[in-house]
């Protein structure tokens, strides 16, 4: 990349959303890619110190957000949900530098959506219309 050294920053402003099927890019905020260990307790016999070690790895649900663009392509797939089906789909938020060349990707698998949110309607407001998709995810990885 000809604009960035490497101990430079990656600015937080440059990122596309890949989903199989869905959807490609156009989303201005993606939140929730965080994985969590339980933590488990133990004490075996007289041992004085009470251990501790990784349990069980959960991941937090991710929440996209975009303008809406008049497509159904986020209601459509949680409409699946809302009519009884999971229609189960893997993703990927990549991390772009100032070229558009990919530096980082975290793919996220079995997603489907647990959540969407319409618009705030103002009739005062200038801005745009936003869309929320929440997505249950079962595994996220770095890649």
């Amino acid at each position: 990349m000809p604009n960035r050294r490497d101990f430079d920053h990656i600015g937080n402003h440059n990122f596309r959303v890949e989903i199989e099927g869905v959807t490609q890019g156009a989303f201005q905020e993606v939140s929730g890619l965080e994985a969590h260990a339980e933590v488990v307790e133990f004490q075996d016999g007289d041992d004085l110190i009470l251990r501790k070690r990784p349990g069980h790895i959960s991941y937090s649900n991710i929440v996209l957000k975009r303008g809406y663009t008049a497509t159904d392509e986020l209601w459509n797939w949680m409409k699946t949900v809302i009519d009884g089906r999971i229609e189960r789909k893997s993703g990927s938020v990549v991390l772009a530098g100032d070229d558009g060349s990919e530096i980082m990707r975290y793919n996220f698998f079995e997603a489907w959506p647990c959540r969407w949110k319409g618009f705030t309607l103002d009739g005062k407001g200038t801005g745009a219309l936003v869309e929320e998709l929440e997505l249950v995810v079962e595994m996220l990885e770095r890649g």
